[in-house]
């Protein structure tokens, strides 16, 4: 798959599963464009995919801030001409019990995780929608959408908004011929992946835990114009977890 030409904007793409999935779509020769609050990591990160040959830039932007959505949005489209796809990668968790969460903590995750989501679509859709094939637009969700720990409320509600958001868009946006899909990871190692312990890796069906490179390789697949009958689609990458009956004897 060759993506000579084409513009990816990944929110969130400084760091963990946003760089791999940055790193991902440069190697396939697009035009990266990553968006993050944080500089240091994000100038950084640019500048070496840039000196690897690969064309990126870095757009500092808080994505809670709907101002901050359309400019990244704008500047991409002024630097490259066009949007073809767009990673809402970026992302907030608040472990925090119910009776103790603040309103602007849920407030915080709910702006990060879910409403910029929505505006960023929005915005990106608007470039999209000029090409002849239309785009694509991936949302990072969690498996916490479908199941939860204790005191994960806020993280759970804005995922699973963000599985809702993609159906939704993916009927809104079908004239426009514009695909919506959505990942939910499980458990993707963002540290130090040689410190984890056996155990760790054996309670997944797959035989490991995951790695960021896992979930770039899904946004490919879920990008490639040859996919063109994939949208509205909640794709689970969790080793197998979230279908293993656990029983504590």
């Amino acid at each position: 798959m060759s993506m000579e030409q084409k513009t990816a904007i990944v929110t969130g793409g400084a760091n963990g599963i946003g760089k791999a999935i940055a790193r991902a779509f440069a190697k396939q020769g697009a035009n990266v464009v990553i968006i993050d609050r944080d500089i240091q990591n994000g100038e950084a990160f640019a500048a070496q995919l840039q000196s690897d040959g690969f064309k990126a830039i870095f757009v500092a932007a808080d994505v809670r801030k709907v101002d901050d959505i359309e400019r990244f949005v704008q500047e991409a489209a002024g630097r490259f001409g066009r949007i073809d796809y767009l990673i809402n990668n970026a992302g907030v968790s608040r472990w925090k019990s119910p009776y103790e969460l603040t309103v602007e903590e849920w407030d915080d995750v709910l702006s990060t995780n879910l409403r910029s989501a929505f505006f960023a679509s929005r915005e990106a859709a608007k470039y999209m929608r000029r090409n002849a094939k239309g785009g694509a637009i991936v949302n990072i969700a969690s498996t916490r959408a479908l199941m939860s720990e204790p005191n994960s409320e806020a993280y759970a509600a804005s995922k699973g908004g963000l599985v809702a958001l993609t159906h939704a868009l993916a009927v809104s946006f079908a004239d426009d011929r514009i695909r919506v899909n959505c990942i939910s990871p499980g458990w993707i190692e963002t540290g130090d992946y040689g410190q984890l312990r056996d155990i760790d890796h054996r309670q997944h069906p797959a035989g490991r835990v995951g790695k960021p490179d896992d979930i770039a390789r899904a946004c490919l697949y879920l990008c490639d114009e040859e996919n063109d009958f994939i949208t509205g689609v909640n794709l689970v990458i969790d080793g197998g977890m979230t279908r293993k009956m656990i029983y504590i004897e």
